[in-house]
């Protein structure tokens, strides 16, 4: 088994400011901070304890290349790309679109650094060079929309990476699922109305973005049916989680038939995530890599990439991520150092109103 992986210095870089999740403003009270929310610390601290682990050395590195307009522009409008262009070379960088998604000079560069590398992962899984595998991006990307970014988003790299293998790599049917606890919203609308994208998204009810992720949206003309939500109430951990991949996702997938799976990975669905109230666990995740995998293998031929979204415990999000790795290279569970506290705390019992709400979004697939 050969996992690929994605790491760039320069993603540990990214300058999201002095703020905690708005910028700081003295007006209204708000303290600057020398760790933003989304600080980049935590996907360094993931990729460090790859490395410390040993797991670097079992993958096989894979090197990020920037991608080129060509890329952004297949998914996002020529406005968005020229603006955050421009914002970019400004002596103090500027805003993805939403007011408190800040980033710094030369942040034009990470961003596309970024995307490029979901793109060659993608190309890798599909020129069969690796069976899978993971590309640690920064800064996320699943809530920037077509036309602007938000949520820490600068440019969506999982639907760039979707695009290329559509456009470039002449995959027909791709599917991307998104675990991150907050609604792949921009995901979703790059895709809305296109049938050969199925989007699922398996988020907490109403986190964020404010108002979206219901049910009832699910794509418009050719494209409706094709986008699945299962919103999940606060207080969902392994179990619920579990219940979702094996009640909607799988099957929706095998009605579906993609010809490749890209998973966008946040870890911001953990027990000890500040921006959330979900109650998964590390052994929660490699569980769900675990089913993500052999559902691969049995419809795409095993072709799936993980691509790194949110996750803002710069404590826990390490050891998930380190879970899903050794699960992609065929590697036995390892009980990390809060195990022994967190699965204690709940969540690996499916509750009913849990399994209620997961329930009403089984009709979802009658479309596909």
């Amino acid at each position: 088994m050969t996992t690929g992986y994605v790491w760039n210095t320069v993603y540990g870089w990214v300058d999201t400011g002095t703020g905690s999740l708005f910028p700081s403003d003295v007006t209204a009270g708000l303290q600057p901070i020398s760790h933003h929310l989304a600080h980049p610390d935590t996907k360094r601290r993931f990729h460090e304890l790859v490395a410390v682990s040993g797991l670097l050395d079992r993958m096989r590195s894979i090197k990020a290349v920037p991608a080129g307009e060509e890329d952004i522009l297949r998914v996002h409008t020529a406005q968005h790309l020229e603006r955050i262009k421009a914002e970019s070379l400004q002596p103090k960088g500027g805003d993805a679109g939403d007011g408190c998604s800040p980033f710094g000079k030369g942040g034009y560069e990470i961003a596309a650094l970024s995307a490029g590398g979901a793109i060659e992962l993608v190309k890798q899984i599909v020129a069969g060079t690796v069976d899978n595998g993971y590309a640690l991006v920064n800064p996320p990307g699943h809530h920037a929309t077509r036309a602007t970014g938000m949520g820490f988003c600068m440019f969506n790299n999982v639907s760039v990476a979707a695009a290329y293998a559509k456009t470039v790599l002449g995959i027909e049917r791709v599917a991307i699922v998104d675990w991150d606890v907050h609604h792949g919203n921009g995901t979703q609308d790059i895709w809305y109305t296109d049938p050969t994208v199925l989007t699922i998204s398996i988020h907490q009810h109403l986190c964020f973005p404010p108002n979206s992720g219901f049910r009832e949206e699910r794509g418009e003309g050719d494209g409706y049916g094709y986008a699945i939500n299962i919103p999940l109430p606060p207080g969902s951990g392994d179990a619920a989680y579990l219940h979702a991949l094996d009640r909607v996702v799988e099957p929706a997938l095998r009605s579906f038939d993609p010809q490749l799976i890209i998973v966008a990975s946040g870890f911001d669905a953990s027990i000890l995530d500040p921006l959330a109230r979900q109650m998964v666990t590390s052994a929660g995740f490699q569980k769900f890599t675990r089913r993500m995998l052999d559902t691969a293998a049995d419809v795409c031929a095993g072709r799936i990439a993980f691509v790194q979204e949110g996750g803002y415990s710069p404590h826990y999000v390490p050891y998930c991520g380190v879970a899903v790795l050794r699960e992609l290279l065929g590697e036995e569970f390892v009980d990390d150092p809060y195990t022994p506290i967190v699965a204690t705390m709940g969540g690996d019992v499916l509750l009913a109103h849990e399994a209620a709400a997961i329930e009403e979004a089984v009709p979802l697939m009658a479309q596909l």
